[in-house]
């Protein structure tokens, strides 16, 4: 299925796998999901290109990814990631996208230990360290939103992208307005100029049908804080209750308060320029 050709339709969040199920059963509970199954449905739903996070239950994702980037270099790119306690990792960030589509580096902080680290400093050393490397880092922190003020503040460089509507994704049961109370502390870090939000998964918050209504009223509200240079479009595509088309849909014909350039940054060209991917397209 073919989009605006002047518009191209980039995914900021897909999961690959290839064994074993979801610890997160938000997702679909299959063995795998294959960069070639991802291809078939982006292809039937006119996704042109999607970037790929890793996942904790698959100990061959980063494989996994690797493959896809090297197989299919237009369509795939990929987030990393680094371990947060081991001080060789401090050493790896300034080479890290230098790997082909290595975009930059993605944690979910929102459980312990993870969560108690950001708490108490002891991640601290990523910061600074992404920052003189110029490399994005992209988190999904819900209960860390007071710190990311203060990373943002301190490392001004330091090209930051929160994920899933600031939200919990799916490690959440919570829908519609309950799933979104923390939106007044996520629109208050609009002011940094080096915050994106990843308006990803927008569909799996909600208890509505097509064109998921209430989801809509927070989209624009983070569109109004952080404009459509900072609002990146996604899916999380495994764990939507609708089709991949239906996620497209929902932000290039159901939101008539964005203009077509607003829709081109939003869809795609916005992300693409935040974590420097430069596709031929």
């Amino acid at each position: 299925m073919k989009n605006d050709a002047s518009m191209q339709i980039v995914d900021a969040q897909i999961h690959l796998w290839s064994s074993g199920l979801p610890s997160n059963l938000s997702h679909r509970q299959v063995t795998s999901f294959s960069s070639e199954e991802a291809i078939k449905m982006m292809d039937e739903s006119g996704v042109d290109a999607a970037v790929i996070h890793l996942v904790h239950w698959d100990p061959n994702c980063h494989q996994v990814a690797l493959d896809a980037v090297k197989k299919y270099p237009r369509r795939f790119a990929m987030l990393g990631e680094l371990p947060l306690t081991d001080p060789a990792a401090k050493d790896l960030i300034a080479n890290l996208t230098d790997q082909p589509n290595m975009l930059g580096l993605r944690y979910v902080l929102l459980n312990d230990p993870e969560r108690k680290w950001m708490r108490e400093g002891k991640i601290d050393w990523l910061w600074p360290a992404a920052e003189a490397a110029g490399v994005p880092v992209t988190v999904l922190a819900t209960d860390s939103i007071d710190l990311i003020h203060v990373i943002a503040e301190r490392h001004p460089g330091l090209r930051l992208t929160i994920d899933h509507l600031g939200g919990r994704g799916g490690l959440t049961t919570l829908k519609d307005h309950a799933a979104m109370v923390h939106i007044p502390d996520l629109l208050a870090l609009a002011k940094y100029p080096n915050i994106a939000v990843k308006v990803t998964g927008a569909p799996g918050y909600s208890s509505e049908a097509y064109p998921f209504p209430i989801m809509q009223t927070y989209v624009h509200k983070i569109y109004d804080a952080f404009g459509p240079e900072r609002t990146f479009w996604g899916t999380d595509i495994t764990k939507m209750p609708c089709s991949w088309r239906d996620c497209i849909t929902m932000f290039t014909e159901e939101l008539p308060w964005l203009n077509e350039d607003d829709k081109r940054l939003i869809m795609g060209d916005a992300v693409c320029k935040w974590w420097g991917w430069k596709r031929d397209y």
